[in-house]
């Protein structure tokens, strides 16, 4: 009997049925002390397990004889209309995932028509995913550092690049205990230890990307990384404050978003201030754990402060029902980290393409199965967190 033949990478990706298969894609590809970077969180790893979790508790209640032959995916979101409620969240070292890194994203993200956000830990420049990616709506992320000029320099040159939404990241005063990226003795870029010597061997198209391509650099605040809790330690400012969101505003004529809010007071006290959106994330999992799951705490937030702001949820976002179930709950938007990141390791731009895809397609059948209409149909009644 004749061997079956190999399939590519590429095609593995584009037959992918979900974000999963993607995932052991991406572990197939990258060697292990990458692949874990991305899928590994703080600690234990509970407040990631349980973001997960939460959505897999999420009960539908469809309404039936609803005439479903159109589900329209498109929302609005500080203004603009999207595609559809997604946003690809800010990633750090992306380039480290594959070569292409924020630029390929910056492309898939432009062709999906949702916002992509690069971050300030990035490895491609405001003017490289402006350049990439001319006709995507381009976001910012911003960590506060303790050189506010640095930071100021930072908000010049994305705002030069034409980015208009800024993300400020207020969950990462210090940096939360990756113990996966300990034990690995991650640095970025990677080093040559015998360790990854061995993982080089296993992966030989990861290392044969990572070697002839352009070093990595952080390009957004300079200087070559190294230690990641320790770079983290050292550049960003515990101080910060909401008094801060002042002299960022200042020197921000653009919309301005604060990411990491993990209490109902802290939301409120945010629309107080009058920024336009709060993002309900516990930073995937990736900073303190045991934290809230933002799913649970998303219906309570969203009640607290009306549409004084807009409320988006981030963490555990894995699928197009996940995000249907997520507006159901208030959400204006997900932010998606993870998913595409396993796409990207899998297959750069075109693993991106495919998460995006997928999300859309199970965004798309899983409105007309609840007969909500689209997604302007989505509402409480349709959806409920099961206790167990």
């Amino acid at each position: 009997m004749p061997a079956r033949p190999r399939l590519s990478m590429a095609r593995r990706v584009a037959e992918a049925a979900d974000v999963a298969d993607l995932r052991l894609l991406a572990r197939r590809r990258a060697p292990r002390m990458v692949f874990d970077y991305v899928d590994g969180a703080a600690e234990g790893e509970r407040s990631m397990a349980r973001a997960v979790e939460a959505f897999e508790r999420v009960e539908f209640s469809p309404r039936v004889l609803r005439d479903v032959s159109h589900a329209p995916t498109e929302v609005e979101v500080l203004g603009r209309r999207i595609a559809m409620p997604v946003v690809l969240g800010p990633t750090g070292f992306t380039r480290m995932m594959h070569r292409e890194g924020e630029r390929a994203v910056a492309r898939a993200a432009e062709r999906a028509a949702v916002p992509y956000v690069l971050s300030t830990m990035g490895t491609t420049s405001a003017a490289g995913v402006a350049a990439a990616a001319p006709g995507g709506w381009n976001w910012f992320q911003l960590y506060v550092v303790r050189d506010r000029a640095r930071s100021l320099d930072s908000l010049s040159r994305a705002r030069e690049a034409g980015m208009d939404v800024l993300v400020v990241t207020v969950d990462v005063p210090v940096a939360g205990a990756r113990l996966r990226d300990v034990r690995h003795g991650l640095t970025v870029p990677p080093s040559l230890h015998w360790r990854s010597v061995l993982q080089a061997v296993r992966h030989p198209a990861w290392w044969f990307d990572f070697l002839t391509s352009e070093p990595l650099r952080f390009a957004t605040v300079d200087g070559a990384p190294g230690d990641l809790a320790g770079i983290t330690n050292l550049m960003f400012d515990p101080s910060v404050t909401v008094s801060d969101l002042e002299w960022i505003r200042s020197a921000w004529q653009g919309r301005l978003l604060v990411k990491g809010v993990q209490r109902v007071e802290d939301a409120k006290e945010l629309a107080a201030v009058g920024v336009d959106g709060i993002v309900v994330s516990n930073h995937g999992g990736r900073q303190l754990d045991r934290s809230a799951t933002p799913l649970e705490l998303l219906p309570h937030v969203v009640a607290a402060v009306g549409d004084r702001v807009e409320v988006f949820l981030d963490g555990g976002v894995r699928s197009g029902a996940d995000v249907a179930a997520a507006v159901a709950l208030g959400a204006r938007a997900c932010f998606v980290g993870r998913a595409y990141l396993y796409g990207l390791m899998a297959c750069g731009e075109a693993g991106v393409r495919r998460v995006l895809d997928l999300l859309r397609a199970e965004l798309v059948r899983t409105l007309q199965l609840l007969g909500a209409g689209g997604v302007g149909g989505l509402g409480p009644d349709l959806v409920r967190l099961r206790d167990s």
